[in-house]
C-alpha cells in the first residue's frame, strides 16, 4: 500500500471518529472553560475542525514561516458552521492526498519563525505529528471537556461508558 493511500484511508477513518465528536459540542455553551488557562470548548473545537488543513498546507509547500501568517483564533457560531470547517478542511486534504507522488512524501518541509529554522522534517512525519496526533490529540481534550459538561462522550475505538 502507497503512502498515500494508507494516509487517505486513516484520514477518512479518522474523520468519522472527529465528526462524531464536534457533533456533541455544546456551542451554545462556546465561551465555557475547565480552566482559565485552557481554550473554550468552542475555540478548542473550532480547532480540532481546523486542525487537518496540515496536511494539504505541508504537501502545497516546503515551509511554513510563522512570522509570514498571521493568526486570528476563530470560534464556530454554530454546529453547521463547525461541521462545514471540518468538511472544508476534510476534503482539501483527501485532495491533496490523491495529487501528492511517493516523492513528495520523502521531501523536507521546514518551519520557522522568520528566518530562524524552528525544525526540518519529512512530509510525511510531518503529516502524521502535525495533521493526524495533532487532532487526535484535541479529539481527546475534547472528549474530556464533554464528560465535564455530562454529555455523553461517544466512541472513538470502540464503546465509550455512554454507550455500554
Amino acid at each position: 500500500m502507497s503512502v498515500k493511500t494508507s494516509f487517505i484511508d486513516e484520514l477518512k477513518n479518522e474523520a468519522i471518529n472527529s465528526k462524531k465528536m464536534l457533533e456533541k459540542v455544546p456551542l451554545d455553551k462556546a465561551d465555557w472553560k475547565p480552566h482559565e488557562k485552557s481554550m473554550s470548548i468552542g475555540r478548542l473545537a473550532t480547532h480540532m475542525a481546523e486542525t487537518s488543513h496540515w496536511i494539504y498546507e505541508i504537501l502545497e509547500a516546503d515551509e511554513f514561516d510563522f512570522a509570514a501568517r498571521t493568526f486570528k483564533p476563530r470560534v464556530a457560531a454554530s454546529q453547521e458552521e463547525l461541521l462545514e470547517i471540518f468538511d472544508n478542511n476534510f476534503t482539501r486534504s483527501i485532495a491533496a492526498l490523491e495529487n501528492a507522488s511517493d516523492d513528495d512524501f520523502e521531501k523536507k518541509w521546514t518551519v520557522k519563525m522568520g528566518d530562524k529554522i524552528l525544525f526540518q522534517m519529512p512530509k510525511k512525519i510531518a503529516i502524521r505529528s502535525w495533521g493526524f496526533s495533532h487532532t487526535i490529540h484535541h479529539r481527546g481534550q475534547l472528549s474530556v471537556y464533554l464528560r465535564m459538561l455530562n454529555i455523553p462522550v461517544p466512541g472513538m475505538y470502540g464503546p465509550s461508558a455512554d454507550e455500554k
